[in-house]
């Protein structure tokens, strides 16, 4: 799609696609082809960034919420209060002996 070029500009080298491993570059060539990569990298640096920063933050309230849940489960179950009761009154039960 990007090499078909309109009628009228068949002729002009503006924008021509370049294929540097098929294509023999010179080093200014290659050179001037990396500043541009690079300038376009640092372009869109800020974009992913800023989308990096907001994932990051979403995945740790998401890490966050799941551990103040657990956290808040666990706080409610009354399973080892109920354990600690019924051993309490096992043992009011028992009589008492000198080993006790």
């Amino acid at each position: 799609m990007a090499d078909k070029v309109p009628e009228g500009r068949r002729s002009s080298s503006y924008a021509k696609r370049v294929d540097p491993k098929r294509d023999a570059l010179s080093s200014e060539q290659t050179e001037f082809m990396r500043k541009m990569e690079l300038a376009q990298w640092q372009k869109n640096l800020s974009k992913r960034q800023g989308r990096n920063v907001i994932t990051g933050l979403i995945i740790g309230a998401v890490v966050v919420g799941i551990y103040g849940y657990t956290f808040y489960s666990v706080s409610q179950e009354k399973f080892m209060d109920e354990l600690e009761e019924e051993a309490k009154s096992a043992r009011a039960r028992l009589p008492k002996t000198s080993a006790n």
